[in-house]
């Protein structure tokens, strides 16, 4: 019996423990990387391109086929009319015409015209060796490489996107686990503040309208108190969403604890050129040019000359080479075969146009991309920067907020300052407050649009963050 209670209670510490698993942002990225199915999808993509590439590369070695087949046919075959032939010789020899040699000679040409065909076997083996298709392999076989390569970029974009949303939501859950602190205060501040009013007002020292008036910012207190723990539990929700975690488990993460958050105010620039080496849509948009260059390539060929090699062994029963016996025969020939389009190069000039027209819009698309990548650039290094500035401007409001609040509490502690002013400045701090708490997780958020901005977002960089 005490081994089963043992039992049960490791069971339910081991529950609670793994109830309130602490997680921090970059185990948080690597659950979001591992459990993502659009992810996976483009891993599984990856493969594909992967093996595409291999076939294409099969194209420039020799195919080799076999074929067979049988057929049943219900009549031999006869190459004379062997009744007008008796005819014949009976009319032209007369008597002599029943003799028995006769008979013998019409049996045996009856014999050799006998063609046994009733069970016909056919087989084949072939072998053709590419030898110049137009370039069409070649292009092929590089539209595949770069299509990998496209494939694998593709991929790259799909991570960074995981870890911007990734990192967008843990710090959004962190700036309401902070103004839920805040709320929390701030209700408990009122609450104490609403019971000395009423004994203040017992004692004939408030009125009855200052006691209404706590209570009107009580009430507002408590709403906006719901409103951040509903948001909370909804991002908290989102995250286990993103990370692949039950969504009814409670998720607790290591910066939450934290009540300021060790930031440093950046001013930074970027290197656009950096972004352009980086940026996986700008790759994917070079790649996607290249393939529709290689494209015109392959409707040129189209309009060239193929030229291959072949080789081939025949084997037939009856046997086709000696006199229609039944048993198998064989041959093998060898020989070039030449393909040249005549009436194609009307055609082929318009589709090569049209593909020329398609690499220039995929032309003109980089193009367009690479002045947006910079314009985004420009943008996340400004807010960077401003990000910066509002922080140093909401701390120093959260100094002149609290000497404000300390000064209230101390002149309605004495009696000298009415609670609507001490409201008034335990308000302006509680503004202040969540204007820093703001400022701290803009600070992080707009690092993270830069990053992603530049194209340098990956999964080892949360330390780098914090």
């Amino acid at each position: 019996m005490k081994r089963i209670i043992v039992l049960l209670a490791l069971l339910l510490m081991a529950g609670h423990v793994n109830s309130q698993r602490i997680l921090t942002l970059e185990e948080c990225r690597n659950l979001a990387i591992q459990n993502n199915k659009e992810l996976r999808i483009s891993g599984e993509k990856m493969k594909m391109a992967d093996n595409e590439q291999k076939a294409a590369f099969t194209k420039y070695f020799p195919q080799l086929s076999a074929m067979g087949a049988y057929m049943w046919n219900q009549k031999d075959l006869n190459l004379l009319d062997m009744g007008s032939l008796r005819s014949a010789l009976g009319s032209s020899l007369g008597e002599l015409a029943q003799l028995p040699i006769v008979d013998k000679v019409v049996g045996s040409v009856d014999n050799l015209q006998h063609l046994d065909i009733q069970n016909v076997w056919v087989g084949s083996v072939s072998l053709v060796q590419p030898v110049f298709m137009g370039g069409k392999i070649i292009s092929y076989n590089q539209i595949t490489q770069y299509a990998k390569e496209l494939a694998l970029s593709m991929n790259d974009l799909q991570l960074q996107d995981i870890i911007y949303k990734t990192d967008e939501t843990y710090w959004q859950v962190i700036s309401l686990v902070n103004k839920k602190k805040l709320a929390d205060a701030y209700v408990q501040l009122l609450r104490k503040m609403d019971s000395d009013v009423t004994a203040m007002i017992a004692e004939g020292i408030a009125t009855e309208a200052d006691g209404l008036s706590v209570k009107v910012k009580l009430n507002e207190a408590e709403m906006a108190q719901t409103k951040v723990e509903n948001g909370l539990a909804l991002s908290r929700m989102l995250l286990a969403q993103i990370c692949g975690l039950p969504l009814e488990n409670p998720m607790n993460l290591a910066d939450e604890k934290i009540e300021d958050f060790p930031v440093t105010v950046p001013d930074v620039t970027a290197d656009v050129n950096e972004a352009f080496l980086n940026r996986n849509e700008l790759k994917g948009l070079d790649l996607a040019r290249k393939i529709y260059q290689k494209k015109e390539r392959i409707v040129l060929s189209e309009m060239l000359p193929n030229v291959a090699l072949s080789a081939n062994y025949f084997v037939t029963n009856p046997n086709l080479h000696n006199g229609f016996k039944n048993e198998f025969s064989g041959m093998f020939n060898v020989g070039v075969m030449v393909k040249v389009p005549l009436t194609g190069w009307w055609e082929g000039t318009y589709k090569r146009n049209s593909a020329r027209a398609e690499t220039h819009i995929k032309s003109l698309e980089l193009e367009d991309a690479r002045e947006k990548v910079e314009l985004q650039v420009n943008q996340s290094v400004y807010k960077v920067n401003e990000a910066g500035k509002k922080l140093i401007a909401t701390s120093r409001n959260m100094e002149k907020a609290e000497e404000n609040l300390r000064h209230a509490n101390y002149g309605f502690e004495e009696g000298v300052i009415p609670a609507l002013n001490l409201m008034e400045a335990q308000t302006a701090w509680v503004s202040a407050r969540s204007q820093l708490i703001d400022a701290q997780i803009e600070v992080k958020l707009t690092q993270v649009y830069l990053n992603k901005a530049l194209g340098k977002l990956s999964a080892d960089q949360s330390s780098n963050n914090k």
